[in-house]
C-alpha cells in the first residue's frame, strides 16, 4: 500500500493528477490521458486583474465527470480534523498545500492542492499524492503514504478543505476530440487573454503569474499530444517541436520573472512568442495542416569573438560553472543537449546564468536569454564571448 500510482503525472496539474489515479482504478490504465481530448483556452479572471488558464475546481469537477467517468456522489464543505477521524472511503481532498507537510510548498506558499485519503487498515489512512513538478523549494513527485489518522486531523484542523467522493460511471466516447472549430474559436481569443500581460504596469507581479501561466498550457499541450499519440507509433515530428518550443517558453517566461525582479530588462519578444504559439495549437494539435516549422523560431546566437580570456579560458570556466551547478564530475561535450541531463530544469538553468554573469563579471542583455541559446556549453560560451567583447544582447 506503499506504491506511488503509475500515471503520466509530468502531464498533470495538481487536480488532474489526483482524479487520474481514481479515473485508472475504475476504468483502467491509461483512462487519464483523456484529459487530453479537449484542447482549450478556457480563461477565468484571475489575481490581479490577470486572466488565468488554471482551472478553477468547477472546472476540474466538470472534466471528470465528462472525460474520466468519475460522477460526483457526495461532497463536504468543510474537510477538517473530525472529518479525518470518522473517514470510511476513498475521498479526493483538495487542501491548502501549505498545510501539507509531505509536498514542498509546506510552509512556503499558499496555493490549493489535492490527494486522496482512504482508509488502510489498523486505524491509519493512506494518502496518495500523484503530483509531479519541480519547485523553488524542491521536487514534488507521486507518492503514497501511511499516516495515523490523528496526523491528518492535525493536518486539516490548521486548514480545513473539501473532500469529494466519487462514483464510476460510463465512458461517453462522445466527450472526446470536441469539434475543431471549438478549439478554432478558442485559440482566437489568444490575443484577448495575452493583453492584460502585456498592459499590466506591474511586470514583476504579471511575470510571476505568466510563469504559471505558460507551465500550465505546456503540460496541457503535452497532454494532448499524449493523447492524440495512444496505440501510434510516436509523437509526430512536428508535434514534438511544437512542444519543444513550449518548453522553451516556460524557460524563457522562468528566467525572465526571475531577472525582471532583480531590476533587469523584460525583453520585447516574450508575449509575442507565446501568441505564435497559441495561435499554431490549432494546426499542430487538432488536425490542421501547418507544421511547427511554420511558426518561426528564434534567430541563432551572435558570432563568438575573441581577446581575453582566450576562447580556452571561457570553455573551461564555463563548464566549471556548469558541473558546480548540476553536481556532476563529468562535464558533458561542449554541442551536448544539456536538457538531457537529470539535474538540469528551469531552476538550474538560471543558477547557471547567474554563475556566469558572477564569473566573468558581465551582464547578459534581455535578448540574450532565449532557451535555445542556453542548452550547450558551446552556446554558452559564444554568448559569454559576445559580452565580454562588447556585443548587445
Amino acid at each position: 500500500m506503499t506504491a506511488a500510482p503509475e500515471i503520466r503525472a509530468e502531464l498533470l496539474d495538481c487536480f488532474q493528477s489526483n482524479l487520474a489515479v481514481l479515473a485508472d482504478r475504475y476504468h483502467g490504465a491509461g483512462t487519464h490521458l483523456r484529459l487530453g481530448a479537449a484542447l482549450r483556452l478556457r480563461t477565468r479572471p484571475g489575481p490581479h486583474g490577470l486572466p488565468t488558464v488554471e482551472p478553477s475546481l468547477d472546472e476540474a469537477l466538470a472534466d471528470a465527470a465528462d472525460l474520466l467517468g468519475l460522477a460526483l456522489a457526495q461532497k463536504w464543505p468543510g474537510a477538517d480534523g473530525d472529518w479525518a477521524r470518522s473517514l470510511r472511503e476513498t475521498a479526493w481532498v483538495v487542501a491548502d498545500a501549505y498545510h501539507l507537510p509531505w509536498v514542498p510548498y509546506h510552509g512556503q506558499r499558499h496555493i490549493e492542492h489535492s490527494f486522496l485519503a482512504e482508509p488502510d487498515g489498523d486505524g491509519a489512512l493512506a494518502v496518495t499524492d500523484a503530483y509531479h513538478n519541480d519547485t523553488p523549494w524542491g521536487a514534488a513527485r507521486p507518492t503514497r503514504l501511511l499516516l495515523e489518522r490523528e496526523e491528518l486531523a492535525a493536518v486539516l484542523d490548521a486548514g480545513p478543505g473539501r473532500a469529494f467522493q466519487f462514483a464510476p460511471t460510463p465512458l461517453d466516447p462522445a466527450r472526446l476530440d470536441p469539434p475543431g472549430e471549438e478549439v478554432r474559436i478558442s485559440s482566437a481569443g489568444a490575443d484577448d487573454y495575452l493583453r492584460p500581460y502585456a498592459e499590466h504596469p506591474d511586470r514583476k507581479l504579471t511575470l510571476d503569474q505568466f510563469t504559471m501561466e505558460t507551465w500550465l498550457l505546456a503540460r496541457s499541450r503535452r497532454l494532448r499530444a499524449a493523447y492524440l499519440a495512444q496505440g501510434d507509433a510516436g509523437t509526430p515530428q512536428h508535434v514534438a517541436e511544437h512542444l519543444a518550443r513550449w518548453d522553451g517558453l516556460v524557460e524563457y517566461t522562468y528566467l525572465t520573472s526571475r531577472r525582471v525582479a532583480r531590476g533587469r530588462a523584460e525583453p520585447p519578444d516574450l508575449l509575442p512568442r507565446a501568441a505564435e504559439l497559441l495561435h499554431a495549437d490549432w494546426e499542430v494539435l487538432c488536425g490542421g495542416d501547418r507544421g511547427a516549422g511554420d511558426i518561426g523560431a528564434a534567430g541563432a546566437a551572435g558570432a563568438a569573438g575573441g581577446g581575453p580570456p582566450s576562447p580556452e579560458q571561457v570553455a573551461s570556466t564555463v563548464a566549471g560553472i556548469v558541473g558546480r551547478v548540476l553536481g556532476i564530475r563529468d562535464v558533458p561535450a561542449p554541442d551536448a543537449d544539456l536538457t538531457g541531463l537529470p539535474a538540469f530544469n528551469s531552476l538550474r538553468m538560471l543558477e547557471i546564468v547567474d554563475g556566469l554573469e558572477e564569473g566573468f563579471a558581465i551582464e547578459f542583455g534581455p535578448g540574450d536569454l532565449l532557451p535555445e541559446r542556453l542548452h550547450r556549453i558551446v552556446d554558452l560560451c559564444e554568448l559569454v564571448e559576445r559580452r565580454l567583447n562588447g556585443g548587445a544582447g
